[in-house]
């Protein structure tokens, strides 16, 4: 479902209403283990679930006062995150 190299935690798969449980529950357990860099670069597939996911953890490390940035953001994904106005929200890592 993922590969952690440090601080960097690539996902891979889909990321839809299907699997949003279980990639939300590693991604949470890589960022309180320090992970700060969450990468969507080999993510097949995405729904309105990813917007919830990358908002989850944004959260999530912010109240755990820990950086956090996403790379390689899916048009479709950034898409969806315009459409619900949130885009802004979701850090993306080099902007």
């Amino acid at each position: 479902m993922s590969q952690r190299d440090g601080k960097h935690l690539r996902l891979d798969g889909a990321l839809t209403v299907q699997t949003a449980a279980a990639v939300l529950d590693e991604a949470t357990r890589a960022l309180r283990d320090g992970v700060e860099v969450v990468d969507f670069g080999a993510v097949a597939e995405v729904d309105s679930a990813a917007v919830a996911v990358a908002l989850a953890l944004v959260r999530e490390a912010r109240g755990a006062g820990r950086p956090i940035a996403f790379a390689n953001v899916p048009p479709s994904l950034a898409n969806l995150a315009r459409l619900y106005s949130v885009a802004d929200f979701i850090p993306v890592a080099g902007r």
